[in-house]
């Protein structure tokens, strides 16, 4: 059975989050401090980990930090209040998705299931495969899901891979935020496009090395991204 963590220090909601993931085949462990819950997250494992924002103790930005330091486990934020800076701040630190207070707990359940799915299959990949995509300055083999800009690598974040490797493969066509969203994260993308936003900038910052800027994904400008075609030399 998968193994989820609770991080929340509302009672009544972490053990109605508790229940319905529970009915749906999960193992849950609660605890209601950041302290407790940042402890529990670093020496246990766990296929996925629900984190509130706002804890005693430890917040839940300080401990989304320090499980991404040392771990790739999924990480699914929970926040009373919707800013963009919030959300934003939370997915620059890490977290794989977010979730806004009040929820329907039968939308956390397709979160969180989705998330552990792709998460299994990520880890289960066979790394004899030898998939491999090169285009100017870029190198990305997809079975050790590793990427080099100019020869050096570049460590990505597991869905920061998934998003340059597909806008990678399908150079030159163009995606919308939310058809990006659905096919990276599996899950609908209504009323969710900054996830999509915040995951473009991390890659471009990670990949503009050697004081030379990857400028290869274009933004098309009310529509979504595409991965820039590379243009043929100039006839002299």
């Amino acid at each position: 059975m998968k193994r989820i963590l609770i991080i929340e220090d509302d009672k009544s909601i972490s053990e109605l989050q508790k229940d319905y993931l529970e009915i749906n085949g999960f193992t849950v462990e609660m605890k209601h401090s950041g302290t407790d819950g940042l402890e529990l997250a670093l020496t246990n494992d766990y296929d996925l980990i629900v984190l509130d924002v706002m804890l005693p103790g430890v917040d839940g930005f300080s401990i989304c930090k320090s499980i991404r330091n040392v771990k790739e486990v999924p990480i699914l934020m929970v926040t009373a209040r919707s800013e963009d800076i919030d959300v934003i701040r939370g997915l620059g630190l890490g977290a794989d998705d977010y979730i806004v207070k009040p929820f329907n707990p039968n939308q956390l359940v397709a979160k969180v299931k989705a998330h552990v799915a792709r998460y299994e299959r990520l880890t289960s990949m066979h790394e004899s495969s030898s998939d491999q995509t090169t285009i100017g300055r870029l190198f990305i083999d997809h079975s050790s899901r590793t990427v080099e800009v100019d020869g050096t690598e570049v460590a990505l974040r597991a869905k920061e891979f998934d998003l340059l490797s597909f806008l990678a493969i399908n150079v030159g066509q163009v995606f919308s935020k939310e058809h990006l969203y659905e096919r990276i994260w599996k899950m609908d993308a209504i009323n969710d496009p900054t996830t999509i936003t915040v995951h473009v900038k991390k890659i471009r910052d990670k990949l503009s090395i050697n004081n030379s800027d990857f400028d290869e994904i274009e933004t098309v400008w009310g529509v979504g991204y595409r991965f820039k075609k590379e243009r043929p030399p100039k006839r002299p």
